[in-house]
């Protein structure tokens, strides 16, 4: 499964990925604006927002680049380990 988190805290990125690593997902983290997403995104499964750390231009974005695909999207406040780990576990198995 492929996710792309969008949002969180700069210094749990690599937390962030070790936690996906566990569940077996492949992920690409976008915890600061870097102008448009056009071609970074790719193709993800999922789609996490921490809408607590993130501006509305860096959502519109976003959503605007997956747009009329099947990702699926979540919305999580807190950015933290155990709010991305729930969300991993409605969506895939453990290791």
């Amino acid at each position: 499964m492929s996710i792309v988190i969008v949002g969180g805290n700069e210094c749990m990125e690599r937390k962030y990925h070790d936690l996906c690593k566990k569940y077996k997902c492949k992920v690409k983290t976008f915890i600061k604006p870097v102008g448009c997403l056009k071609n970074k995104i790719g193709d993800p499964d999922l789609m996490i927002f921490f809408t607590n750390c993130m501006s509305h231009k860096m959502v519109r974005c976003a959503m605007n680049e997956i747009r009329g695909t099947d990702t699926k999207i979540e919305r999580v406040q807190s950015a933290s380990i155990s709010s991305l780990e729930k969300v991993l576990e409605r969506y895939t198995k453990a290791a």
